[in-house]
């Protein structure tokens, strides 16, 4: 592969194992956090909702830190703290001008390492963290998609809410909660992030004093999910309009398609007002607000879905119109000049997003954390230049199948 001087990046492992990725940018302000390999699919019977409650909690304070002092340790330099949980990850990370990252990483490492979950402060955390379930449960846009996760990986920690439920919200204590954390934040499934304008040695320098903790290493492996069955289901919600999923388990991060899907996912109902389901079902027959497609991968499979609100008459013809143009990518591969429009419209895409740094700062940590490597906006742009007609026309013939879709209807 050849070198992308613009867009290079610096790694170094600490002695206990954590690992760093630094990027060097112009900007006067600083991103850097950590990403650690542990989500709600790493949680035990009993304990949903844990890994998000633990994200929450971090900023609650630590062995030498209540928890005004974490917040405003940045916050009175016009920095700030921010986290959020996924399937798969947690990070934690912050924010500052460029003046102040050693700060940032001293109180970073304080609160991964430090945090002490005093009964108190769980109990008002568990409060906001229902008023947060209370607020999602009325969002069925959003509700929507974790019941769909729910049915497409049944019997699997991936099908769990990431918010998890009252009761076993109600029932964590501080022993559960350093208990989990000795159990995945280990330090060999962390990643330390840097963006900004501050020399390598410094961050590496920095990390060493900070997150001076002993190696620790993870002692269990996940486990895949179990054989998937599609299925249909339909829930009565009192909505204004239906909501409706349709979708299919999809490729993992490191399978050869990914790329493919992820240009397919967007020429079928990406952001674009001239994606192929907002025509077919939006601008030529007005039946719908939203309708968009996604692509999901995790670390061993991932989900694909085409999302959209109507009227609760007019379900059915949705569904029809989204099943012919499903048809169309299956039956015939995309002639040269759409397939060079798609990938333009792709890497324009991704060129816009590559200037949202802290995205892309993001991004960079996933994609260390994950696979060890980050590839720069040149590279993905290659890779997808690479995808061919006859490789999207077999991703869709592998996953758009009629009887291989599952769906699910709010009306």
């Amino acid at each position: 592969m050849p070198a992308y001087s613009k867009m290079d990046y610096q790694t170094h492992t600490l002695a206990n194992g954590i690992r760093i990725i630094h990027q060097m940018d112009t900007m006067p302000i600083h991103y850097c956090g950590f990403a650690v390999n542990a989500g709600t699919r790493d949680e035990l019977e009993g304990e949903e909702g844990m890994a998000h409650f633990i994200e929450h909690m971090l900023f609650k304070g630590t062995k030498k830190r209540k928890s005004w002092h974490v917040l405003n340790r940045l916050e009175s330099v016009g920095g700030g703290l921010d986290a959020y949980t996924t399937k798969e990850e947690t990070f934690v990370y912050a924010t500052v001008p460029n003046l102040y990252v050693e700060r940032a990483m001293e109180l970073l490492g304080d609160v991964m390492f430090n945090s002490t979950f005093s009964p108190h402060e769980i109990k008002k955390e568990t409060d906001v963290i229902l008023e947060e379930i209370q607020l999602y449960n009325d969002s069925p846009s959003e509700l929507i998609y974790d019941d769909f996760d729910e049915q497409v990986f049944a019997g699997s920690s991936l099908g769990k809410n990431i918010l998890g439920n009252e009761k076993t919200l109600a029932s964590f204590t501080s022993g559960d909660a350093v208990r989990f954390m000795e159990r995945c934040y280990t330090t060999t499934e962390m990643v330390f992030f840097s963006m900004g304008n501050v020399a390598f040695d410094k961050i590496v320098r920095w990390a060493e004093k900070y997150f001076a903790m002993p190696r620790s290493e993870r002692l269990f492996k996940r486990q895949k999910p179990v054989a998937y069955a599609p299925t249909h289901v339909t829930q009565t919600k009192d909505t204004c309009q239906a909501h409706c999923i349709v979708g299919n388990r999809a490729f993992g991060i490191d399978d050869e398609n990914t790329t493919a899907m992820f240009l397919l996912t967007n020429i079928l109902g990406g952001p674009n007002m001239s994606s192929y389901l907002n025509l077919a079902v939006r601008e030529r027959r007005g039946l719908v607000y939203t309708i968009e497609s996604s692509y999901v991968p995790y670390s061993d499979t991932g989900i694909f879905t085409i999302y959209f609100g109507c009227d609760e008459k007019h379900i059915d013809k949705c569904f029809l119109l989204i099943d012919k143009e499903l048809r169309k990518v299956m039956e015939q591969p995309l002639d040269a000049r759409h397939l060079l429009v798609a990938k333009r419209q792709t890497a324009g895409g991704l060129l816009i997003e590559s200037q949202n740094k802290e995205s892309l700062a993001l991004s960079m940590a996933k994609s260390f954390l994950h696979q060890n490597h980050f590839l720069p906006y040149e590279a993905v742009i290659e890779k997808v230049s690479a995808v061919t007609a006859e490789q999207m026309c077999n991703v869709a013939q592998q996953l758009f199948a009629p009887e291989n879709l599952s769906r699910l209807i709010y009306k």
